[in-house]
């Protein structure tokens, strides 16, 4: 098991971590993903606030390498992209808050420059007929 930095994105924050790697598992220390993630693991399973996640295999979660960042994942629901070659982690948002925004037909504020520079942010448009275009290279 090796040991080295990684980087974890969750919430839009990225995070630097010390982390254990042994083959496609990554291990992080529970103080390390508590103040990145917000999540704790207590006595009656992961706890963020007053919430608290029952966590069944407590064993396969955490061990002396410490918590199994797929398993961390799993436990809560969160989708994870996982690229261990570039020390690379990013948990996504819970399935059942895509499914609310879905619903809602609320599209998630963002900001973004035009050509000249200028920014724009959605919320100025709500009320309003807009058209956003996207493209991708691949």
């Amino acid at each position: 098991m090796s040991s080295t930095s990684f980087e974890l994105i969750e919430g839009g924050s990225f995070h630097a971590l010390d982390a254990s790697v042994e083959g496609e598992r990554v291990y992080m220390a529970p103080a390390a993903l508590e103040r990145a993630t917000g999540w704790a693991l207590k006595p009656e399973g992961l706890c963020r606030e007053a919430l608290c996640v029952p966590v069944r295999d407590r064993a396969a979660l955490a061990g002396a390498a410490g918590v199994d960042l797929a398993r961390f994942a799993a436990a809560l629901g969160l989708p994870l992209a996982l690229d261990v070659e570039e020390r690379t982690a990013a948990l996504g948002t819970p399935a059942a808050e895509r499914s609310e925004a879905l619903v809602s037909l609320a599209a998630p504020d963002f900001s973004l420059p035009d050509l000249a520079g200028r920014m724009h942010t959605l919320s100025e448009h709500r009320g309003k007929k807009a058209l956003l275009i996207a493209y991708a290279s691949w």
